[in-house]
């Protein structure tokens, strides 16, 4: 199979770790949780003889700058930080999504049964990619990942091999998207920090790139984690980039929101044609595309509601943009 998505790789020397090489990855050793409230075994890219008094000093203060997992009896849950869980695994089940933002990232499929081309925009513990890996055996999928060492552990979190429709590279996820000569039909941005979202995917010129990579028909799927007020500058930028062919869905009781975006333009779902549609993909995938419709319906019809709010956001924006403008021409 041709898989242009993994032909767009950096140069090797802008991406130093074999990711397909177990014997490149560093060394994932076993230690016990210095933090109260995550109890069971911490699993950090550490020699096994690491000073555990240092280590749980540094991941306690915040110093530490690697990522790490916290493991109990049924899951693994990737951090950069306490703050965020990045990622969740059932050890039992390593493919299933076990986070309600990830199932609700899926809701793609609503609208492309059948994706040729997919990126993934983030790795972290992969829980993307191995679900449209074994879910969709006639796509071809890179994961793009600009961090070492989350893609070190792919190992632990049963991330599949590369292959001739599957691969994970090493670059940023901009300057991937720049590069691209694929034209996609899922994008699926999931890439955080210990900051919250990452630097790369806050902006302009991230969202151009994203619609410039898409096929006519594409969509680009985005998980904005906390409040609303933090990032409805951003989809203010995707709402004018893409010709307001947007939805914003909550994800009940974490805090994120899912934003689709649309390439198509006037793009108008049928929703009875996708409730339908729905019932057969939760067959088929074993995820509840039911609630999903519903909430995307109750988003697109509250969308009114929603481009006030933003509008308005956008208008006070650039009024203090422009006092600080006016400011600055006064001061000078």
């Amino acid at each position: 199979m041709n898989n242009m998505v993994c032909d767009n790789r950096p140069p090797p020397s802008s991406s130093p770790l074999t990711v397909n090489d177990p014997s490149a990855a560093p060394e994932l050793a076993s230690f016990p949780s210095p933090f109260p409230l995550a109890h069971g075994r911490l699993r950090a890219l550490e020699p096994a003889d690491t000073p555990v008094a240092e280590l749980h000093a540094r991941l306690l203060d915040g110093s530490y700058d690697k990522p790490f997992i916290i493991e109990d009896d049924e899951h693994g849950f990737l951090h950069f930080g306490m703050a965020f869980i990045q990622s969740a695994m059932r050890l039992a089940a390593p493919d299933v999504l076990d986070l309600r933002y990830t199932q609700k990232m899926m809701g793609f499929l609503l609208f492309k049964r059948n994706p040729g081309r997919i990126a993934l925009l983030g790795l972290g513990g992969g829980s993307l990619a191995k679900f449209c890996y074994r879910a969709l055996p006639a796509a071809t999928i890179a994961a793009v990942e600009i961090d070492p060492n989350v893609i070190a552990l792919r190992r632990y979190f049963a991330i599949p091999d590369d292959d001739e429709r599957f691969c994970v590279i090493r670059d940023d996820a901009t300057d991937y998207l720049a590069r691209a000569d694929a034209s996609f039909d899922v994008l699926l941005a999931d890439a955080f920090d210990a900051d919250g979202l990452a630097r790369t995917l806050a902006s302009r010129e991230f969202f151009q790139r994203t619609h410039a990579a898409l096929s006519e028909s594409g969509i680009l799927v985005m998980n904005l984690a906390g409040e609303k007020s933090r990032y409805l500058d951003l989809v203010d930028e995707a709402r004018e980039i893409y010709d307001h062919q947007t939805l914003l869905v909550p994800v009940r009781d974490d805090g994120n929101h899912i934003l689709f975006a649309f390439k198509q333009r006037l793009f108008e779902p049928d929703w009875k044609q996708l409730r339908q549609r729905a019932k057969e993909l939760k067959a088929r995938h074993g995820l509840d595309f039911p609630a999903f419709v519903q909430k995307m319906e109750e988003s697109a019809r509250g969308r009114a509601g929603l481009n006030r709010v933003i509008d308005q956001w956008a208008r006070t924006r650039r009024r203090a943009e422009e006092r600080g403008r006016k400011d600055g021409r006064r001061g000078r």
